[in-house]
């Protein structure tokens, strides 16, 4: 029986450096493995999941979105319909082949299912779609309703699995667990849990990589696996964007772990690194600099490895600098009508710094940027980027982003939908940038679309008569 790991147990990440209270000695991360020599202690961290205090995301939310993209399995929530309609389809995940994974299921729970229990309606909702859909594998995510009432998802899904021979993965992702970020943690548990190391893989010749913590937001990924394609190196697993099980199952297989957001799933690139070897990196796609330092850290770490000759150093130089000129050619004629306008970005986690490096690809000014949902890593990356004059806001809401873009005289909002009815009352153009977007920022593609994207907004006519004052405030 698999052990399902305790709230203090994932809490307690050693490579995370957002963790505060030390609990143990020293550890290599995997990017000291990777080559960047740096230690960090094995710490634990200081959040504690409280009831009630979900906001931004339950840890439900987390898992679900974390582990959605994965396109041939069916994913399955057990608990009441409102857990199933929660979040579904707000990712802007997408896909390359398979599509079972818009699909949405859920064991609908009614008050008769709660008092006398589920069990056994979760057993025919795996059994109906097993033979509906045949899926790859079936994911059942527990929630607030079936953990309060001890339904042992564990051994429904162990006893459905052995039925129909096909992977039934439970995800123990109660949403009063904690917040949404560590629903993620949650999600890249279960994989580590049951699904990673549990299959041979299809080619063990060619140089592999995973990508951990990218969700291929509007096929953010391919462009990246393009460039990867070109120098001749595999993704083995894509966890999760555009992911399949079978590839998942053995990731044990890469040689090298890139990690795009820390936060989500660093715990799956270090755990991968303690049973099987494989260090890890830790990258951004967002800005040309960032993309080829990601390009180059892979190619050293392969050719270091003796997996990838020494000649495709030079090969990766070669594709850095044609992408790039090309990227600047395009770039040109926005840069012109955009350079020294000034950004104020409103997000999280490895975009509230890598987004930075993108608008600077651009000559843009970000003045400041949210910390709510950065690592210790992520802060001082921003720092660097920003200056001694760029703020770092720790306080979110519409009152103290409207203060912040009065006081920096801000030309645009770069944040997550939420807040563009904020952008409104400033009278500043904004552009979306989170999960729900249907625009790619990623790679150096990205990079002039996103440019396309903030010139559309900047110049829009709609900004004129957004500032005039409405006929009634007009004195005559």
């Amino acid at each position: 029986m698999v052990h399902a790991p305790s709230n203090r147990e994932l809490l307690n990440e050693p490579a995370c450096p957002h963790n505060h209270a030390v609990h143990g000695h020293g550890a290599e991360t995997g990017s000291q493995a990777a080559g960047q020599g740096r230690k960090k202690a094995a710490n634990g961290c200081k959040q504690k999941a409280l009831p009630g205090e979900a906001q931004g995301g339950c840890a439900f939310d987390g898992s679900l979105i974390t582990l959605v993209p994965i396109t041939d399995v069916a994913h399955l929530v057990h608990g009441p319909i409102a857990c199933g309609g929660h979040s579904w389809g707000t990712r802007g995940s997408l896909s390359s082949g398979p599509t079972l994974h818009r699909h949405g299921f859920t064991t609908d729970l009614s008050e008769h299912d709660i008092i006398f229990g589920a069990e056994s309606k979760l057993r025919q909702a795996i059994s109906a779609i097993a033979l509906e859909h045949a899926p790859a594998a079936i994911f059942v995510y527990a929630t607030c309703v079936t953990a309060l009432i001890g339904e042992d998802i564990e051994a429904v899904c162990r006893a459905m699995a052995k039925e129909l021979s096909l992977p039934v993965i439970p995800v123990h992702s109660a949403g009063y667990r904690g917040s949404k970020n560590f629903g993620n943690r949650l999600g890249g548990q279960a994989l580590l849990d049951h699904v990673i190391g549990t299959r041979d893989a299809e080619d063990e010749l060619t140089p592999s990589i995973n990508i951990i913590g990218e969700y291929n937001i509007a096929g953010e990924l391919w462009s990246i696996e393009l460039l990867l394609r070109v120098l001749g190196i595999k993704i083995q697993a894509k966890i999760t964007g555009d992911g399949r099980y079978a590839d998942i199952a053995a990731a044990h297989y890469a040689d090298l772990n890139v990690v795009i957001c820390s936060k989500a799933l660093l715990n799956v690139a270090r755990t991968m690194e303690e049973r099987y070897g494989i260090p890890f990196i830790e990258a951004s796609f967002y800005g040309s600099a960032n993309v080829s330092q990601c390009l180059r850290q892979i190619v050293d770490y392969l050719v270091d490895a003796q997996v990838v000759p020494l000649s495709l150093i030079d090969d990766c130089e070669a594709l850095i600098e044609s992408q790039t000129a090309r990227m600047k050619r395009r770039l040109a004629p926005y840069r012109a009508r955009l350079e020294g306008k000034k950004i104020v970005l409103y997000t999280g986690g490895v975009k509230s710094w890598s987004i930075i490096a993108a608008a600077q690809d651009l000559g843009m000014e970000v003045v400041a940027t949210s910390v709510r949902k950065s690592t210790a890593d992520d802060q001082a990356r921003m720092r660097d980027l920003l200056g001694p004059e760029g703020i770092l806001m720790e306080k979110g809401g519409a009152a103290e982003i409207l203060r912040v873009i009065e006081a920096t005289g801000a030309d645009m909002l770069i944040a997550g939908g939420r807040n563009q009815y904020t952008a409104l009352k400033a009278g500043i153009p904004f552009l979306h940038i989170n999960q729900e977007r249907h625009h790619p920022y990623a790679g150096y593609q990205g990079i002039v679309e996103m440019a396309r994207e903030i010139d559309e907004s900047m110049h829009s006519p709609v900004w004129e008569q957004v500032r005039r004052p409405a006929p009634w405030e007009v004195t005559a």
